[in-house]
């Protein structure tokens, strides 16, 4: 597998990402993508966009949760906001490297409903890039079977049967400051 470019999603994705950017002698960078919240549930991922816009949507969690279009368009157009703020704070003025062309390694800490990663994939193949793998420590069976349809090439440690969330794999999984992630970039 060739990768030109390793982007971690922040925050918990970026501890990852580093040692494998530097592993790999790439460039690291980052790609951002918010979450949108089921009502009542903001961790249930019903939806992410990216900070382009780039929307990708879990229209069977939708439909059985009978969610209004006006509901989704206005928490896409807030999680947007936010990814786009995210970006410029962990960028710090810093131009993005382009993706054109190039073989693109996304890197996150796991894979639970995977929305991030879907939103972020799918912006990276907007960018131009020429190919999109992805690369976590763990993830949902189910959740890394859809992303291996979705990417080039996956690589996974393990897809655990007994899987409920991310932070059961990590004997530490305390959450990353924004800080501590975006020394990794320096």
């Amino acid at each position: 597998m060739e990768v030109d470019i390793v982007l971690g999603i922040p925050r918990g994705g970026l501890p990852v990402a580093r040692p494998v950017a530097d592993a790999l002698d790439v460039p690291l960078d980052v790609v951002v993508a918010s979450k949108v919240g089921a009502p009542g549930n903001p961790e249930l991922a019903v939806a992410a966009v990216a900070d382009d816009g780039t929307t990708w949507r879990n229209d069977s969690l939708i439909g059985k949760l009978d969610l209004t279009t006006g509901y989704l368009e206005d928490e896409i157009e807030h999680e947007q906001r936010a990814a786009r703020q995210k970006r410029e704070r962990y960028r710090e003025g810093r131009p993005p490297l382009s993706l054109t062309g190039k073989h693109v390694l996304v890197v996150d800490d796991g894979l639970a409903t995977g929305a991030t990663m879907f939103a972020c994939v799918e912006r990276v193949r907007e960018a131009g890039a020429a190919s999109v793998a992805a690369a976590v420590p763990v993830g949902s069976p189910r959740t890394a079977d859809q992303l291996e349809r979705t990417v080039d090439h996956l690589e996974i440690l393990e897809r655990p049967r007994s899987f409920r969330a991310v932070g059961q794999f990590f004997r530490d999984f305390s959450q990353v400051s924004d800080e501590e992630a975006m020394a990794l970039l320096d």
